[in-house]
């Protein structure tokens, strides 16, 4: 085993690696076989000094993309859902064939947003990816593109791969993009510098974070960095990088004076449950709105349930296990919670006492904790 990397099992026992489409590309869109044998390279160097990795990949629609051209009568869905059907088997192909050069087995994890929002279908998929780890199987995993549309995608793999980082307790992620990081201004610019650490309590950095996105993909620097800020403070320690540098994973890893923006980590780890919910507010199916009494409650020194007779009024449609928000009658964003009841049920019991809570303090998670923004109801 590698000294170097041995010493730095504690910060990455377990880790997180994306590579976004922009790494694994050519400019027309074809996939850059030479990057990606680079970056196995080094997950395979990791792996045989005994780190546990999971690969977040994109890459399939841009992989279908060198594949075919959908005819003009293909709807923009329609040609996205095909792209990403015949670029994921091809993308896989690449990477079964470049780790089983190392003797290394790969399989393939196809995620939605439905893959997180129903709890026993979150735990099905942290089983299946436990289990590969534990038959030293590497995991790679994309957002299933062939049915996520609309409503059902992610906001771009950034946001996935931070999902199963927490989901997986992961101690740290990387992610691989085709700059060095967050700079003060346009890289290459003037008096631009490189921002090589983000501490918790950092202010002000998204005035630096251009909108702009990939060509073949959906993803910016600001959801990485907004998606980084909120897994650093569950204790993350995230990177963001450059992946068309050769090494790039293993000098991280290694701890070698390599250009990168690091999120310091900061906050106390959640277990399981807590952690699933945290990362539930884009998933939320309802609001519910409590009166002052109840809030005082929740935000008090001692753990309470939220009681029906605390809410004032329920907007939306969910069923029992679903998360649902939590605001107080201003409109302030109180957290998140796993609801005990459906919605019909909820609302016919509002404002009475009853036995059971609609949100039991042990599948609550405060909004000081929980990584959402206030919102106006």
């Amino acid at each position: 085993m590698n000294v170097e990397l041995k010493n730095r099992k504690e910060n990455f026992g377990r880790i997180t690696v994306k590579v976004g489409s922009n790494v694994l590309t050519n400019d027309d869109g074809s996939l850059n076989t030479w990057r990606i044998s680079r970056i196995v390279e080094d997950l395979a160097i990791l792996y045989r000094n005994g780190i546990e990795v999971i690969l977040v990949t994109s890459g399939a629609v841009a992989a279908g993309r060198s594949e075919i051209t959908p005819s003009r009568k293909t709807s923009v869905v329609e040609s996205r859902q095909i792209l990403a059907a015949v670029g994921q088997v091809k993308l896989m192909s690449h990477y079964q064939y470049l780790f089983g050069k190392y003797g290394i087995p790969a399989g393939q994890v196809l995620a939605t947003r439905e893959s997180f929002m129903d709890r026993r279908h979150y735990l099905n998929m942290r089983n299946c990816i436990m289990a590969m780890l534990d038959n030293k199987i590497i995991p790679i995993v994309n957002e299933n593109d062939t049915i996520s549309v609309n409503e059902l995608m992610f906001t771009d793999n950034d946001e996935l791969s931070c999902l199963i980082t927490s989901m997986m307790d992961c101690s740290s992620l990387i992610i691989l993009t085709n700059v060095d990081g967050i700079y003060t201004g346009i890289p290459g610019d003037d008096g631009t510098e490189l921002i090589r650490e983000v501490r918790p309590d950092a202010e002000g950095i998204e005035q630096y974070i251009f909108s702009f996105r990939s060509e073949f993909g959906r993803g910016g620097m600001l959801t990485k960095y907004s998606n980084a800020r909120r897994l650093a403070s569950e204790g993350v320690r995230v990177f963001i990088a450059n992946g068309l540098r050769d090494s790039i994973i293993t000098d991280i890893v290694r701890g070698k004076d390599v250009p990168y923006t690091h999120f310091l980590p900061a906050g106390k780890r959640r277990n399981s449950v807590k952690k699933w919910i945290a990362h539930s507010a884009t998933f939320a199916r309802g609001v519910v709105v409590v009166n002052r009494g109840a809030k005082e409650a929740l935000m008090g020194p001692k753990a309470s349930s939220l009681l029906l007779v605390g809410v004032t009024r329920i907007e939306g449609s969910f069923k029992k296990g679903d998360i649902v928000r939590i605001i107080d009658e201003e409109g302030n964003s109180i957290g998140l919670g796993k609801s005990e009841y459906d919605s019909d049920k909820a609302i016919q019991n509002i404002g009475q006492k009853c036995s059971k809570p609609l949100v039991h303090y042990h599948y609550l998670v405060l909004n000081e904790n929980a990584g959402v923004e206030p919102v106006v109801f």
